[in-house]
């Protein structure tokens, strides 16, 4: 459908100081002009505390969106914090500051959800958050997400970031390696398909010493196991150092079998993939032009503001080489499909599922019943 001067330039954000930019993309009754005239933009993908738990908080985050001209958020903590180790005289903040061990930290949803509480109406409609506090190695995981849906009803729009397959941070963390297809998630793909909530999780298609995706059969099995389940894949599966020549292909094949696979461009795959050296790679824009509805950006911020506007603009040469509707969806739109603008249906049940298994049923303090 062809579209007049004035629909292109919104879509392009050129009357972003006069309008706001579509209805279907208005979570919220205002929403803040975007630096220069560019695109108003959602962020995907955002940790609200870093690798210790620590935050400058959300209100600072909200002050950097509005400089940045973000107009919507996801919120989530880290479900793994660091721990510090008494041989180690510097205390780490990073995961890779130093060798000791991270584990499993599900306060990290509580800490998101009572400051996402805290805050005025007119601010919350901008943020939206995940859960992710749960060891997904673990087949009681289930029980941690229906408490917290339990003690925060209101709050939750999402599951994720699921850690998985992460390169250091798994060769870091305490326990099972974690995977996208393990038996420990099925029941939480099942909650979140019944809810019509998306899961965001990071599971790497790769390694750093292979040139092939050696684990994009881990991804694949979830999303065959659950074709009700929208499932994000965090960064495109990519992580640090990956050399895949075939990625964006392989990424796309994915994309293509499984309508329930959307991706987000967060974090290193856009430097290492998407435009590296600055040069936006012409296989990205076509699988984003591909599938213009399931391709999102953000930018895995840990907690801390001072790089936001700059970490969300990189996308901008990107954004400049799609139709101007496609650039639209990925900016914003998107993202906002998924957490409420424009809803689907609420999925059907997947036959199977439905059932909790006796050994994974726990009475919870939280609650005197708990869902079957």
């Amino acid at each position: 459908m062809s579209m007049t001067r004035r629909e292109m330039l919104q879509a392009l954000g050129l009357l972003a100081a006069a309008t706001t930019v579509s209805p279907r993309m208005a979570l919220s009754e205002t929403m803040p002009h975007a630096p220069g005239g560019g695109l108003v933009k959602s962020d995907a993908h955002c940790h609200v505390v870093d690798f210790i738990q620590g935050s400058e908080g959300l209100k600072s985050l909200i002050d950097h969106m509005d400089q940045a001209g973000v107009a919507h958020c996801q919120i989530m903590g880290l479900p793994v914090t660091k721990k510090w180790d008494r041989i180690d005289r510097k205390p780490p903040t990073y995961y890779l500051d130093n060798d000791s061990r991270v584990y499993f930290y599900g306060s990290t949803d509580v800490d998101v959800a009572r400051a996402y509480q805290a805050l005025p109406a007119s601010k919350r409609r901008r943020l939206h958050p995940f859960l992710c506090g749960f060891n997904p190695t673990d087949q009681y995981a289930i029980n941690h997400v229906r408490r917290m849906f339990d003690w925060f009803p209101d709050v939750w729009q999402g599951i994720g970031e699921i850690m998985l397959r992460h390169d250091d941070l798994t060769a870091l963390t305490l326990g099972e390696t974690a995977t996208a297809d393990h038996p420990a998630l099925d029941p939480i793909y099942a909650f979140a398909a019944r809810r019509n909530l998306p899961v965001q999780i990071h599971s790497n298609v790769g390694n750093k010493r292979l040139s092939e995706p050696v684990y994009l059969y881990e991804v694949e099995n979830a999303l065959t196991r659950h074709p009700a389940t929208t499932i994000i894949l965090a960064h495109a599966g990519v992580s640090r150092s990956f050399a895949i020549p075939t990625i964006a292909a392989d990424i796309r094949g994915l994309m293509t079998r499984h309508p329930n696979l959307w991706i987000d461009l967060s974090w290193v795959v856009y430097e290492e993939c998407v435009a590296p050296g600055g040069h936006v790679d012409a296989r990205w824009v076509d699988l984003a032009e591909a599938f213009p509805r399931r391709v999102m950006i953000g930018t895995d911020m840990i907690g801390h503001w001072s790089d936001y506007a700059a970490t969300i603009g990189k996308y901008d040469p990107f954004l400049a080489k799609l139709r101007p509707e496609t650039a639209v969806g990925v900016a914003s739109r998107n993202f906002l499909d998924l957490v409420g603008a424009k809803k689907r249906a609420p999925a059907v049940t997947e036959p199977g599922t439905e059932a909790v298994p006796a050994q994974q049923r726990l009475s919870l303090l939280s609650s005197d019943v708990v869902e079957a």
